[in-house]
């Protein structure tokens, strides 16, 4: 059994902890300015003992960590992000991400750009279906592709 005072690398120290606890509340903060208060409350109020560790795993690496850093602003990530997802078919999680696009400055005409551009590089049935799901997304969201 694990003895919950010691990490991989030896015992916890205040220190670790506390920063730990600083990036679970900057993951936090970011989730939710990315994907909106709706979607982070349904995603905790699902988390259970078997998922909770995965859950803050997310919150402190991928929102408390790679999207708070400086080097590049929020739509380049959901560009960065909307493409990496086409590309692995990972049509589970397209629609949050297109929610997100959106929410970070991406017009229905940019994303829809992102996800042509991806079919090149990534195959044209996954950006069928990311298509597919991206338009009903917008549709949902009231944006609409320019003529």
């Amino acid at each position: 059994m694990t003895d919950p005072n010691h990490d991989v690398d030896g015992p916890k120290t205040p220190d670790i902890e506390e920063f730990s606890a600083h990036q679970h509340e900057r993951g936090m903060a970011v989730r939710r300015e990315v994907l909106g208060d709706g979607h982070v409350d349904r995603a905790e109020a699902k988390k259970d003992e078997f998922t909770e560790d995965f859950q803050d795993f997310i919150t402190r690496y991928a929102w408390g960590d790679v999207w708070a850093r400086p080097g590049l602003d929020r739509r380049a990530r959901s560009i960065a992000t909307l493409a990496a997802l086409v590309s692995l078919g990972a049509d589970n999680e397209i629609a949050m991400h297109v929610r997100a696009a959106l929410r970070n400055g991406l017009s229905a005409d940019e994303i829809k750009e992102v996800i042509l551009h991806t079919a090149v590089y990534a195959g044209l049935p996954r950006a069928n279906s990311a298509f597919a799901i991206a338009q009903q997304v917008i549709a949902a969201e009231g944006d609409t592709p320019s003529q």
